[in-house]
């Protein structure tokens, strides 16, 4: 690949720059599966920064501002979403997918603008950053120097439906590109590096970096490594399913991997003791989602004062272990594994609908058990017919597994589990309705479950 030009903060004053971009990201940002603002009509931008890597190629952090929901009575709050921006005279038919707009004004005025992560030009230039740590404007790239990254990897856009945008080099390493950046260390950099030291190997460690100090320091992207040939679990159990073959097995294994990423946590991460003072502000909390959520999606109201109940056990219990760093948002799709049947955990990002300073909250390790039982639930309703008893016989393996290596069988603490899965139910519940309404009856299966325990 060509050396790249130097890279500089662009010189175009940002109100002349949004004056080009922001008719184009109007339409444009709300249809991107990232955008966190679904139900939220957008509207203001504010340009945070913007550096220009390359002539033609921006980088920006842009602030969405949003007038409220029909169900809220006043402006939902702010998101800041990380964008990389092409600008050509013309686009190349391979780039038609990228295209955001045409400028029809301001200084972009007649150009074709687009997201450049589809452009291998643009994201062979993003690996070079990583393998050549610098300083550009406000963003710093860095890398593990006992790492090697060889040059000329080629990129490839990573095609699953996710919050965040991938990109894969020579089936070597992964980019991830998080699109919505809040301030602070992103966990799913500061939690694999973590238990890399910590000696974990059920954990791809962090080979590269990149973060911005303006306006707020904050995680922008995480380098790791591509495991090839590996299955995800959600792939893995659909085929189960579909083949009519037990899961159990694969079910144990996992819940085995899942204790030793909490143990190796708890050496990391001091645990917390949780006495009535935090377990009742982690059932206000819960209570608290579903009573926002039941607003939004009134299908749930029925359920309410039952699901209810399940907090309210939490809130009574004078004791609950302890609480430390967790995964966030375990299931099927976050773990990978290779021909040898070794399961690895990826993706610690956590809930990222949730602040970031939730999700770096210590919580019980049962809650990263409630999601991954939600997960084998998913997967049985998916199935045609569907199939709860694999999923029962999923989850009793998958807890005995953990029981197996930790010491501590998660079914032993029956109302915090039970308001976890409620709690997660809630959630996807929400995230379904705003996404994906044909998947909403999967989580309502558990909701009426869940609501008759």
């Amino acid at each position: 690949m060509p050396k790249a030009a130097p890279p500089r903060t662009t010189g175009l004053p940002p109100t002349r720059l949004l004056t080009s971009l922001a008719p184009l990201l109007h339409e444009w940002l709300p249809r991107q599966r990232w955008f966190a603002g679904k139900g939220r009509p957008v509207t203001d931008f504010v340009l945070l920064t913007a550096t220009e890597l390359l002539p033609g190629l921006l980088h920006l952090l842009v602030r969405t501002e949003h007038s409220p929901a029909p169900a809220q009575a006043t402006a939902a709050p702010a998101d800041c979403y990380q964008l990389l921006i092409g600008v050509r005279d013309q686009l190349p038919p391979r780039l038609a997918p990228a295209l955001i707009g045409h400028a029809s004004q301001g200084p972009l005025a007649g150009r074709a603008v687009y997201d450049a992560l589809h452009d291998p030009q643009s994201a062979a230039l993003l690996l070079e950053r990583l393998r050549n740590p610098g300083t550009v404007g406000p963003l710093s790239f860095e890398h593990d120097p006992k790492v090697t990254i060889p040059p000329g990897l080629a990129p490839r856009l990573l095609g699953v439906e996710q919050s965040n945008t991938s990109l894969v080099y020579g089936d070597t390493f992964i980019l991830k590109v998080f699109r919505r950046v809040q301030p602070g260390v992103n966990p799913d950099l500061e939690l694999p590096w973590a238990l890399t030291r910590q000696g974990c190997d059920r954990v791809p460690a962090p080979a590269a970096w990149f973060h911005t100090s303006e306006p707020e320091a904050a995680t922008l992207g995480v380098l790791q490594p591509f495991l090839r040939g590996a299955d995800d679990g959600w792939t893995l159990a659909l085929a189960s399913l579909a083949q009519g073959r037990p899961f159990t097995d694969e079910s144990y294994e996992l819940g085995r991997a899942t204790a030793e990423v909490h143990l190796a946590l708890a050496d990391a991460f001091p645990p917390l003791t949780l006495g009535p003072a935090q377990t009742e502000l982690i059932a206000a909390a819960m209570t608290e989602r579903l009573d926002a959520t039941a607003q939004a999606v009134p299908s749930l109201g029925p359920y309410v004062p039952r699901l209810r109940a399940a907090f309210e056990a939490v809130a009574a219990l004078t004791s609950a272990g302890t609480a430390q760093r967790v995964h966030g948002d375990l299931h099927l799709g976050q773990a990978l594994r290779p021909a040898d049947g070794s399961w690895s955990v990826i993706d610690f990002e956590g809930e990222p609908a949730r602040p970031l300073a939730e999700r770096r909250r210590p919580q019980p390790p049962v809650r990263d058990v409630a999601g991954m039982l939600r997960s084998f639930d998913y997967a049985a309703r998916t199935a045609r017919p569907a199939n709860p008893g694999w999923a029962e016989e999923c989850r009793a393996a998958y807890c005995a597994g953990y029981a197996a290596r930790s010491g501590s069988d998660p079914r032993e603490s029956p109302e915090l589990l039970r308001a976890y899965e409620t709690d997660k139910a809630v959630y996807e519940v929400l995230y379904e309705a705003r996404h994906r309404p044909d998947w909403l009856p999967v989580p309502m299966a558990a909701i009426r479950r869940l609501a008759g325990a």
